[in-house]
């Protein structure tokens, strides 16, 4: 009779351990990319100011051990500046991305589309569940948009840069806590310096767009987390002349990597890339409120972002994170 029961007690302990395992969802790399345009520019008229205008296109993917993209999220960071035939920079009334514009963006309105273009960038995102990074890069036709699949899905625009930021994002995909029960979130927040033209120097409009890339459990906790920042200065002269060279490649400021220099000429303790890593890591386990409670008032960290190796400004960060 002990054997019986030792036995029947040794089956059910096994059984509830294989019953454990199953029920344990598998987790997924997590990655999160940037994609930046070509920036464009023209010169201010009497008639027309001059103005400088910079995509910035994000993506956060979920990968699977065969490979696979699990989920996505993408959205774009239009930006576009201004400044007179005076020299004078325009400083914009806000910046929203084209998600966050949702209807207002106009595409069905004043474009002819059938659909606004977040509901293209969700059709979009349903046809890349489930593929490879190579499948993925093969939906790209000639004219940039998608191949059949992609337009069946409803999305009829041009798709390249979506599939750019995807790749970077897939070749940044690194072991995480993720499952597939967790949500993909992509934010972005863009702050505005404007410095008019002088006689000696030339005014600028500066755009720094921070993106954050999160996967969000149920309880709106962050899993897993990346951020990045794109920053340009739109530069103009006395007369509303762009002086930007716009065939130079725009950069990441975490894609600069140690030759954004703020070790070797700014006397920091770590490289930007290794700042944003820390509030990264700080995120892990917070909601976007308490993510918001990271700054303090002088638009730096409080003492556990900066004892933990992010000493720069965060302002940027929270606002984009905070959305999540």
């Amino acid at each position: 009779m002990k054997r019986s029961f030792a036995l029947i007690l040794c089956i059910v302990l096994a059984l509830t351990a294989l019953v454990g395992c199953a029920s344990k969802p598998a987790t997924l790399k997590f990655g999160f990319g940037i994609y930046a345009s070509a920036p464009a520019a023209t010169d201010a008229t009497a008639d027309k100011d001059g103005s400088g205008k910079l995509d910035i296109t994000f993506a956060a993917v979920t990968v699977d051990a065969d490979g696979k993209i699990v989920a996505c999220q993408v959205d774009t960071a239009s930006n576009s500046v201004a400044f007179t035939a005076e020299g004078k920079a325009v400083a914009a009334a806000e910046f929203k991305t084209k998600y966050e514009q949702g209807k207002d963006y106009n595409m069905v309105a004043y474009g002819g589309a059938k659909k606004e273009w977040f509901e293209q960038a969700d059709a979009f995102e349903s046809v890349v569940a489930g593929k490879t990074l190579d499948e993925v890069k093969a939906m790209v036709g000639e004219d940039k948009k998608g191949n059949d699949d992609v337009v069946a899905a409803g999305c009829t625009i041009m798709i390249n840069e979506f599939v750019g930021a995807i790749e970077k994002a897939y070749n940044a995909a690194a072991e995480s806590n993720v499952t597939a029960e967790d949500t993909l979130k992509v934010t972005a927040a863009t702050e505005q310096t404007c410095t008019d033209a002088t006689a000696d120097k030339d005014g600028s409009n500066k755009v720094s767009t921070t993106v954050f890339g999160a996967a969000v459990d149920a309880e709106g906790k962050v899993v897993a987390a990346a951020s990045d920042c794109v920053e340009l200065e739109f530069t103009f002269d006395t007369k509303g002349a762009s002086t930007l060279d716009t065939t130079k490649a725009v950069v990441s400021k975490k894609d600069q990597g140690a030759d954004y220099g703020m070790v070797a000429y700014g006397n920091a303790e770590k490289e930007w890339f290794e700042q944003a890593a820390a509030f990264d890591a700080a995120c892990i386990g917070k909601t976007a409120s308490e993510i918001a409670g990271l700054v303090a008032d002088d638009g730096k960290g409080v003492a556990e972002l900066q004892t933990a190796g992010c000493t720069i400004f965060v302002s940027g960060f929270v606002k984009a994170a905070s959305k999540i």
